[in-house]
């Protein structure tokens, strides 16, 4: 940890400069510090930068290391014939232990990101006020709390206690470089209060056109009705949930496909998404070349990412369910040799038909929460209020089913018990969400023995209890004296 903190002092005096808020816009030059945060401009071009830690260039953490850091681990996926990287392999196999680097990059780029975060709400709050409006100001500040929000918040759900760190370092002191790990409780703290700081941002109707892909009231809210899931406090995520739907400010799309319709992003039921544009100087989507079949001439895929069919997810889907078509793809082809090739499932979501030979262009958006998300909060956290599903609830799932063209819930079972609707939930959320970074997360939140009781039906033998959290980085630990492992780690 004390070289990545070495590495967050190179960022506070050396950062990338935006020419303007839009997020797909090329680093035109870099300035020191004492020469930066000095008016509006860049303060936007700061906080333009904080975004795009988010996905950019290489494996970043929402292009593609949460796939392969984390979402290997269930039962819906497993490292293709072309992931040869060994610790990819082991997280697959649930052999992966704290020297894994896959882990290191989950921790190093989060705490990278949220560094950047740091940075911007302290230097923005000491602008000069002729030089930036208050409006501005807050806003600018606000999203980058949504962001720091964000990044803890996957934290502590791989990891556990982790440091919160909320100050740039600006010492190379012992007590500066080597901070110990904060309770879940207090972490969890922190990010909601960064989020319910961010929900007096603006509301997806008041954002300007060039600022489209940046988060908004919407975001924060929808992202706070998610933590309060996590931490089962149904109430709050009932209540945050339902003020979101209320707002009207979202709907569904009318067909599944236009969720990740290159024409469609950031529509209306895109709350918050990871932004990709290929051929353009900014950054294709990796997932498309990962999943891309590498036996179609021409195709050119990488297929690293794989369906774990021992997990049964694709017979899942009714034949009527139209997200099946749209999430897996069975036949293709080939614009080299016109020639039609069957194969088994493949993902599908992020395949660009604009970029067929090159889908590492791919210019599809990843969804970081949409409005299905919420509307699924809302059922969930409605049942386990009640003590089972009331009009509300079926209503809520429904939307979503309707939207798949297949029988609401409430015709073909009106009568489900507590147990049996959260189980329903949970089977809609693995059919909505395939390949948008959500199956780990929402298996580990039902705890262990439901952890290993489903990846042990999927084959994954090796599942146990410490597999609900990732290992703290073994190369962070040996840096940092003050961290300690994971208790269900230790020894491993």
């Amino acid at each position: 940890m004390r070289k990545n903190i070495i590495l967050y002092l190179f960022t506070v005096s050396l950062l990338t400069v935006w020419s303007c808020s839009k997020l797909d816009e090329k680093p035109e030059s870099i300035l020191v510090t004492s020469e930066f945060y000095q008016n509006e401009s860049q303060a936007t071009a700061a906080v333009t930068a904080a975004y795009r830690k988010l996905y950019d260039s290489g494996q970043s953490l929402y292009n593609s290391l949460l796939q392969i850091g984390v979402e290997m681990a269930t039962d819906d996926y497993e490292a293709g014939p072309r992931a040869r990287n060994a610790h990819v392999r082991a997280i697959s196999g649930l052999t992966h232990d704290s020297s894994n680097d896959r882990m290191e990059q989950l921790w190093k780029q989060s705490y990278d990101a949220i560094n950047v975060s740091n940075i911007a709400i302290e230097k923005i709050a000491l602008i000069d006020a002729s030089q930036i409006s208050e409006q501005s100001r807050a806003k600018l500040i606000n999203e980058a709390k949504f962001l720091r929000a964000l990044h803890y918040f996957n934290l502590v759900r791989w990891f556990g206690d982790v440091p919160l760190i909320l100050k740039e370092t600006t010492s190379l002191s012992p007590e500066s470089l080597y901070i110990a790990k904060s309770p879940e409780a207090d972490v969890y703290a922190q990010i909601i209060k960064d989020l319910k700081d961010a929900e007096s941002l603006p509301n997806p109707l008041q954002q300007t056109a060039k600022d489209i892909s940046r988060a908004t009231a919407g975001s924060a809210k929808s992202l706070l009705s998610k933590v309060y899931l996590t931490r089962k406090d149904w109430s709050n995520a009932a209540a945050k949930s339902k003020e979101v739907i209320d707002s009207k400010w979202y709907s569904l799309f009318d067909n599944f496909a236009d969720v990740f319709n290159v024409a469609t992003k950031n529509g209306k039921e895109h709350i918050f998404s990871a932004q990709f544009q290929g051929n353009s100087g900014y950054q294709g989507n990796s997932l498309a070349s990962r999943s891309a079949s590498a036996d179609v001439p021409g195709i050119n895929g990488d297929y690293a990412d794989a369906l774990h069919t021992a997990g049964g997810l694709y017979n899942t889907y009714a034949n009527e369910d139209t997200r099946k078509a749209v999430t897996f793809v069975t036949q293709l082809v080939s614009p080299t040799d016109g020639k039609l090739y069957t194969f088994a499932p493949q993902f599908n979501k992020y395949y660009d038909p604009a970029v067929i030979g090159n889908q590492s262009q791919s210019s599809k958006n990843t969804p970081i929460i949409r409005y299905a998300e919420v509307l699924l909060i809302y059922a969930e956290a409605t049942n386990e209020i009640n003590h089972g599903p009331n009009a509300d609830a079926y209503a809520a799932i429904d939307l979503v089913r309707q939207r798949a063209r297949i029988a609401k819930l409430a015709d073909i079972s009106p009568a489900l018990n507590e147990s049996e609707f959260r189980d329903a939930v949970f089977l809609e959320r693995r059919k909505e969400f395939v390949y948008e970074y959500q199956r780990w997360f929402d298996l580990v939140r039902r705890g262990a023995d439901y952890y290993i009781a489903t990846l042990k039906a999927a084959g994954k033998t090796l599942a146990a209890k410490r597999h609900i959290h990732f290992p703290t980085p073994l190369r962070e630990i040996n840096l940092n004296p003050k961290l300690k492992q994971h208790p269900d780690w230790v020894g491993y």
